[in-house]
């Protein structure tokens, strides 16, 4: 490990490649949370090979034992697939991780926090978090993050299970750019279309890259949001998801499933009632934006946003 930067421990390679603007952030919750063993192992490491692949550096981010680590090694990896006691880590969560010496999974705002301190400004995710349906008001920390941290997010849009409208609405209302990346709409995660158009659509990522530029060259501070649909031959049946994300809503309300626990118990419940194909859809949406956000970095160049 290159040692300590602002409290953060990052890697060799991270630390060779970040200069360059060479380098990809990677969530870790979708290894501690996410997914079931082996396919949390296996997805990071086709993630981390496609960003490879394209000319730059993966960096997975994670708490380890209390210390916040910016790339992780095949075996840190594994380690992390394999522990039990991983809790999941949003932004306001992270310094009670280090104070306890806990071992999280980062999120996506976590993860966006970390990479911006880092000097990270490419981050690929499967999909963000937003505006949970009905009356009370649950809305992901993944918004506010995307307001304020200087990183270009690509995903596959939020999950499909959430209210996209409101998702969106909040978005704009957070000044956050929206953009389909070769495609006119919102993509829902396991589904390459919601039914919503993006305010924005670019199709290269030099178009990404240069986007970025002139939004933080004026000082206009904070995320920008690449949406890439999963893959039309992984694409989940939309009726079939639909079926499915009313059984797991059902189920999570009979058994009073809340807070940072929603996200996971439904995903696990539409993996099981479409018999692992959302699993699949997941794993592919994930190296596909990996691998987009490889494309990116290499691309970038040391971007460096304006501070507020």
């Amino acid at each position: 490990m290159t040692g300590v930067r602002d409290d953060l421990t990052i890697s060799d390679e991270v630390g060779a490649a970040l200069p360059e603007g060479r380098v990809v952030a990677l969530e870790s919750s979708i290894i501690c949370q996410g997914m079931p063993w082996p396919h949390n192992l296996e997805t990071a490491l086709a993630a981390e090979e496609a960003i490879w692949s394209e000319g730059a550096v993966p960096a997975t981010i994670a708490v380890v034992d209390g210390e916040v680590r910016v790339g992780l090694g095949r075996g840190e990896l594994e380690h992390l697939a394999k522990r039990q006691d991983t809790v999941k880590a949003g932004i306001r969560d992270l310094p009670w991780a280090e104070l306890r010496g806990l071992t999280a999974g980062t999120t996506v705002s976590a993860t966006m926090a970390i990479a911006d301190a880092a000097g990270i400004r490419i981050f690929a995710t499967g999909g963000i978090g937003g505006v949970h349906p009905g009356e009370a008001m649950d809305i992901s920390t993944d918004l506010v993050a995307l307001s304020r941290l200087n990183v270009i997010v690509v995903c596959s849009g939020a999950k499909s299970f959430l209210d996209i409208g409101n998702t969106l609405e909040v978005l704009e209302t957070l000044g956050v750019p929206v953009i389909g990346f070769g495609t006119d709409d919102f993509p829902g995660f396991f589904v390459r279309s919601t039914g919503f158009k993006v305010p924005y659509r670019l199709d290269s990522v030099d178009d990404v890259v240069d986007f970025a530029r002139i939004k933080w060259s004026r000082g206009l501070s904070g995320g920008i949001l690449v949406t890439n649909p999963v893959p039309s031959d992984a694409a989940a049946d939309e009726g079939v998801i639909g079926r499915a994300i009313e059984y797991a809503r059902k189920a999570a309300e009979e058994q009073g499933i809340s807070g940072k626990a929603v996200t996971p118990f439904i995903l696990e419940q539409i993996r099981r009632f479409t018999n692992g194909k959302s699993l699949s859809a997941n794993v592919a949406l994930a190296v596909n934006n990996a691998k987009i956000a490889g494309q990116i970095a290499t691309r970038a160049g040391a971007l460096v946003p304006s501070r507020r």
